[in-house]
């Protein structure tokens, strides 16, 4: 494995790993939001869709480290919102 992909793939999992712990620490110690389990992983099931399918070339513009990590954040601000809302 190169050193710059090895890199990626601990952003992209540095980020969903950051923001399930976010979504976990606001829904049991705060009382802001009640989260059930399952929708707590969501970030991380972003990090498995990342990579299941880096398998192989050629990627677009839009399939970079960076994207999937702000897609994992993305996933668990919604989780947290949604939460809220219901």
């Amino acid at each position: 494995m190169e050193i710059e992909r090895a890199r990626e793939d601990a952003v992209v999992a540095g980020v969903a790993g950051a923001a399930t712990v976010g979504v976990a620490l606001l829904s049991s110690f705060t009382g802001v939001v009640s989260v059930a389990t399952l929708p707590t992983l969501a970030p991380l099931a972003v990090y498995a869709l990342y990579l299941f399918s880096r398998k192989g070339g050629p990627y677009g513009a839009f399939d970079t480290a960076r994207n999937w990590a702000v897609a994992a954040a993305v996933a668990g601000v919604l989780v947290v919102l949604a939460s809220a809302a219901l």
